[in-house]
């Protein structure tokens, strides 16, 4: 089996960031952090894109952002969450990506979103 991901580091300061983090934590996703809660530069963790994308910290040190992310750290749920990663993350890359950079700048009003939430 793959190694898990190092970390899938989340806006703390963004409410529906936080509520989706948590969600994934619930079903066994492991390190799941807060941006606010490590330090970006040893992590090799670009901070502007993490503004925009949420970055993924892999085993070996990749950092890869967003929708790729996202299916990289599914890859350590359950067995549905799994299957849905590995779509993320192969045949469905590219809707995937799309609906992210959707979600992403319309999380302000998604549930759990606020102001905090906006992009810059």
């Amino acid at each position: 089996m793959a190694e898990p991901v190092e970390a899938l580091l989340y806006d703390a300061d963004c409410g529906f960031c936080a509520r989706s983090a948590s969600w994934l934590s619930r079903q066994g996703v492991p390190g799941v952090r807060s941006l606010q809660s490590v330090d970006l530069p040893a992590l090799s963790v670009d901070a502007a894109r993490a503004a925009r994308e949420i970055p993924a910290v892999l085993a070996d040190g990749r950092v890869v952002y967003g929708a790729r992310a996202i299916g990289e750290a599914m890859r350590f749920g359950p067995p549905w969450l799994r299957a849905a990663g590995w779509l993320m993350r192969g045949p469905l890359a590219w809707p995937a990506a799309l609906v992210y950079r959707v979600v992403a700048r319309f999380r302000h009003r998604l549930p759990g979103g606020t102001g905090e939430c906006r992009l810059p």
